[in-house]
């Protein structure tokens, strides 16, 4: 349904027409034939009063105007209305009592007029003219709306296109972007490959080196006790040297496949790091419980280094006047309680904490302590090279697994992993901490 102006022009109420005419009787003549039609008439008796009229309103569909008035004619007046854009889609019919030769209508078409009715006017003619003018109009008018939406539309969609285009050119620009950072990371990886490599033996030569002559010159008979103490300096500066080398190492390690994977049983890799750390369990008095721990698809050099740092982490931040106690517990667990649900295709995660009755630390830095080289404590306070929990996450997250620390100070630490089991129909039952809690006291 077309509107213009608040009007509604398909409705004949709705058609407003303007008659312009300088004798009253003509006016009131015109209205009488047209109010069958139930049109909106608006009458002027001058050129002006019309050009007055239509400075406020611009919604008539028709104008009828007589040709001779004094002052301003009827083609003045229409030619002054058509050098507005808003009034030139108007159609005029101009009404005469003249039957002027074909110049001087020809001139009238010429400054807008679309016909002419003579008088004395035949009413039905006028109402048949009136209407088909009124219906052109309209159909004109909706025409017209049509080709504004139309090139609405189209503007809509040129600017759509261009900001396709823009940002299918942020994407190129992005995905050259990302190929080159991927290039560079694997440049910079393979650095880190032969930076490690350098580490692990051109590093470590001439510390070993260090270590021997200084342990044969202790051992010799030509030196003091000043002497001795220096030596031993040296000796325990190299080996600490030697430890961050190491640490440095294994936090390098980045590339892993699915055939680095094997079913592993917990408990033997577990027993192998108390074994390293036996010499430390024994200087310590340091009693190690631990209960029976699941068969699982792990990277069995990395889980070994796991326990190793988690076990020596424990036994390293104790309390000098207590004999460490550690747990090692497990149980089956969901793997939303881990937020990886569905992650790796196993539904349940194992639950493994390692806690000790240590020092602990403060709950707020409980990110920070496997940030890589972030203390806690210097290192004359507890040796270490701050790297040992860094290599932890860095283990945990190449299973696919997580790693997190609690703790109250001075009432010791747990760290709790969260390790997934691909092969979910291989999961064994994990007996019940009560009654399978083995006590391994080194």
């Amino acid at each position: 349904m077309e509107r213009t102006n608040g009007h509604d022009l398909s409705r004949k109420a709705d058609i407003k027409i303007l008659v312009v005419d300088d004798r009253e009787d003509n006016l009131f003549s015109i209205e009488a034939i047209l109010e069958k039609d139930n049109y909106t008439i608006v009458k002027a008796n001058s050129g002006r009063a019309a050009l007055k009229i239509l400075l406020h309103q611009h919604d008539f569909s028709l104008i009828l105007m007589d040709v001779q008035m004094p002052d301003l004619s009827g083609l003045e007046t229409a030619t002054l209305i058509y050098e507005r854009d808003k009034l030139k889609n108007i159609p005029v019919i101009f009404i005469t009592a003249h039957d002027y030769d074909e110049d001087y209508v020809f001139k009238g078409y010429k400054m807008g007029g679309v016909d002419y009715i003579y008088k004395p006017i035949n009413p039905e003619l006028l109402r048949v003219k009136v209407s088909v003018f009124v219906d052109l109009y309209r159909k004109n008018h909706q025409l017209i709306q049509h080709e504004k939406k139309l090139l609405a539309a189209n503007r809509s969609l040129q600017k759509e296109i261009e900001e396709r285009k823009a940002s299918e050119e942020i994407a190129r620009l992005l995905n050259a972007q990302l190929v080159e950072n991927n290039a560079h990371l694997k440049e910079v990886n393979e650095e880190l490959d032969r930076f490690a490599y350098v580490a692990s033996h051109d590093l470590q030569e001439p510390l070993r080196k260090i270590m021997v002559f200084s342990d044969k010159i202790l051992t010799s008979n030509n030196y003091n006790k000043e002497t001795e103490k220096y030596f031993k300096r040296i000796i325990s500066s190299s080996e600490r040297m030697q430890v961050l080398i190491n640490d440095l190492l294994s936090f390098s390690r980045h590339s892993t496949s699915s055939s680095d994977f094997k079913e592993t049983d917990l408990n033997v890799l577990i027993q192998e790091a108390i074994t390293e750390l036996e010499m430390e369990i024994e200087n310590t008095n340091s009693q190690v419980y631990i209960a029976k721990l699941p068969v699982i698809h792990v990277i069995p050099s990395l889980m070994r280094q796991l326990f190793y740092n988690l076990l020596s982490n424990a036994i390293k931040f104790r309390k000098k006047t207590v004999n460490p106690i550690i747990h090692v517990n497990v149980k089956l667990a969901d793997a939303k309680d881990f937020n990886l649900q569905g992650k790796n295709g196993s539904q349940h995660f194992y639950n493994i904490t390692v806690s000790d009755n240590g020092i602990g630390f403060d709950p707020k830095y409980a990110e920070d302590i496997f940030v890589v080289f972030k203390r806690l404590h210097s290192y004359h306070e507890v040796e270490g090279s701050g790297v040992g929990l860094s290599i932890c996450k860095k283990i945990m997250e190449k299973h696919q697994g997580t790693i997190k620390a609690s703790s109250i100070p001075g009432e010791g630490s747990i760290f709790t992993i969260g390790l997934p089991d691909k092969q979910l129909n291989d999961i064994r039952p994990v007996p019940s901490e009560q009654t399978d809690l083995t006590k391994k006291t080194v």
